[in-house]
């Protein structure tokens, strides 16, 4: 596989770069893709030959890839992993290039070891889980080669964020085998940062880690967004200077922009900067903003991303749709034509901001997950975006912090749905009007009146929220029960 320095391809011509991928995916898919168990038998049902992928657009013959598809279930426990590269001496000697093949026998000649070497592209050594609310988390497994990988893409990060190795980080995020915790263990250590992995609250606890910003005088702070709120808030709370810090990133999930403007206004540090990442598991790495206004900027060498409709047809650049992922030169666990449920847009031209001209996924994402996860269909008759809460109400200062909860009245699962907002107000608020505003705001941004808004103190809604016992906070919580089938 072709490879170049991050700072060259993140600045060919648009054409250069369709070009530099359509190379990358014939030789993906005719060398690599045939190792995969579900893609070579896909490949079989559909009548397609690997040679038939010979540019991006030819990715259309194929069908998509879903959850669906990968995910375990308790009849098939295995299925994730008829989606890693398996490569045997056969499947090596069909599908390998004869440049290759050429090359494993003269390193076989001058005594080196070549299953050794095979081992470091293909044997899985590591594993991510996806994090959602499914019953079985979904494996996705890295090689050798795949972590080199991981940590390149953890230095076009700090590259993109303008994060330099003389600065000194700390890694909130939990300790998990999870996309978030990994790339930004890998990324600030490839890159020579003095760094703590703190593992996160349930580790080593809020306070603690707070007190380590302060002691450790920390530029960088990179945890979940609302995790970020709650310890910089407790950091003011109990006079932890902050003033240290410079870079504040975020992954994991959505950033509303009410929850940047409120760490600013908390922390009132100049020009202090507050940039995300969006990942997910099947895509193995995380893409960074290069500033707050910019979008997600690609690694064109790494994957092909493009946005269909719900008819399930590209749309042009800037048109909203679905984002649709496909591995390039990844070993372990890989796709093509991924369905993400994620619904964005893309950006193709020079990036205003950094100059870069690799494509860039726009940070106003929807995750439709959601709505799969929560398996919604009406609320109170009506259908209603649940991604509304968090701009609304992550965005209001007088609030603390939140949880949405879902119910059926009496606990019946044919009654009607009800909806409970729970907050814990800071302190002087007045209440009853604050409750009446949300009553006014959520109707007019849902349609939706809430059953009730109930009032709790801020110790109990974070143990509500799981803030740190949980891997995510629970945000948004589904307690309707499923009515019951006969047996």
């Amino acid at each position: 596989m072709a490879r170049m320095s991050w700072k060259r391809l993140s600045h060919l011509s648009r054409k250069e770069i369709e070009q530099f991928q359509n190379k990358e995916l014939r030789e993906f898919v005719r060398h690599r893709i045939p190792f995969s168990p579900f893609y070579r038998r896909l490949f079989a049902e559909k009548n397609l030959g690997f040679d038939d992928i010979k540019t991006t657009a030819d990715l259309v013959k194929l069908p998509f890839t879903t959850k669906e598809d990968i995910a375990p279930t308790k009849k098939e426990p295995k299925r994730p992993i008829n989606f890693v590269l398996q490569p045997n001496a056969d499947l090596l000697r069909q599908y390998s290039s004869k440049r290759y093949l050429a090359l494993l026998a003269l390193q076989k000649a001058c005594g080196m070891n070549v299953k050794a070497r095979l081992e470091q592209l293909f044997k899985p050594i590591h594993i991510h889980f996806t994090t959602g609310r499914t019953a079985l988390p979904t494996p996705f497994l890295y090689s050798a080669s795949d972590i080199e990988r991981l940590k390149e893409a953890g230095n076009r990060m700090l590259d993109c964020f303008g994060i330099s190795r003389d600065e000194i980080a700390i890694n909130a995020f939990p300790y998990a085998p999870h996309l978030a915790f990994w790339q930004a263990f890998y990324a600030l250590n490839s890159n020579g940062l003095l760094s703590l992995q703190t593992g996160g609250g349930k580790i080593l606890g809020t306070e603690k880690i707070a007190k380590a910003i302060e002691s450790m005088k920390a530029n960088v702070l990179i945890a979940m967004p609302g995790y970020a709120y709650h310890l910089l808030k407790t950091a003011m709370e109990e006079k932890i200077r902050l003033s240290s810090l410079r870079h504040i990133i975020f992954g994991g999930e959505r950033v509303p922009e009410g929850l940047r403007r409120n760490i600013k206004d908390l922390l009132r540090i100049p020009r202090l900067k507050i940039m995300s990442t969006y990942a997910l598991t099947e895509g193995k790495v995380a893409w960074p903003q290069c500033c707050e206004q910019s979008g997600y900027h690609l690694y064109p060498d790494m994957e092909f991303v493009e946005i269909v409709d719900k008819r399930g047809e590209r749309v042009g650049e800037g048109e909203r749709g679905e984002i649709v992922y496909t591995s390039l030169g990844w070993h372990g666990s890989v796709v093509l034509r991924y369905k993400t449920g994620d619904i964005s847009s893309l950006e193709l031209e020079r990036c205003q901001f950094c100059g870069r001209t690799v494509p860039r996924i726009s940070t106003a994402i929807e995750r439709s997950s959601e709505f799969k996860e929560f398996r919604l269909t009406k609320i109170k008759g009506m259908l209603i975006n649940l991604n509304a809460f968090f701009p609304l109400l992550s965005a209001r200062r007088d609030i603390e912090e939140w949880q949405v909860e879902l119910r059926k009245r009496r606990n019946d699962p044919y009654e009607i749905d009800e909806l409970y907002v729970y907050i814990a107000p800071k302190k002087g608020i007045n209440v009853e009007k604050l409750k009446a505003e949300l009553q006014h705001e959520i109707k007019n941004e849902t349609d939706v009146s809430p059953t009730a808004i109930i009032k709790m103190s801020k110790a109990e809604l974070l143990s509500r929220l799981g803030m740190e016992t949980e891997l995510k906070e629970k945000r948004i919580v589904d307690k309707r029960p499923k009515p019951r089938t006969r047996s």
